[in-house]
């Protein structure tokens, strides 16, 4: 999968978001990096992440938060490609990695994040 189509389809996730969470997308951006940095790493301790959120998430933005460079959320390209087996694969795992993310934006914290995925996502 090239990076152009992963952007696309992140897009496509992006765009499919229920229109009160999009109004409340401001100052983000989407990034594919090729893999994680050497401080994210350590971070982390070598986990394979497929994204990260870098910012300030919105619960904690004050008055004074204006005039700065956007949040982010990084997508690991080459953990990405080891993670998908099946190019069918691609959507689930790329919404579950930005909806995951966007928690973070939306100040959630990890056990937080995956109560509310577990309710999103139905049992197969």
């Amino acid at each position: 999968m090239k990076k152009e189509h992963i952007m696309i389809m992140v897009r496509d996730i992006l765009d499919q978001l229920p229109v009160d969470i999009q109004e409340n997308i401001k100052n983000l951006e989407f990034i594919i990096e090729d893999r994680p940095n050497a401080e994210v790493r350590r971070q982390f301790r070598g986990s394979m992440l497929l994204g990260i959120y870098h910012g300030v998430p919105l619960p904690k933005r004050g008055p004074g938060y204006t005039f700065l460079l956007p949040d982010r959320i990084s997508l690991f390209y080459e953990n990405l490609l080891k993670a998908v087996h099946d190019e069918k694969e691609w959507p689930k795992v790329l919404k579950e990695v930005i909806l995951h993310e966007i928690g973070h934006y939306f100040g959630f914290n990890e056990i937080e994040i995956r109560k509310l995925m577990n309710e999103m996502t139905p049992e197969e």
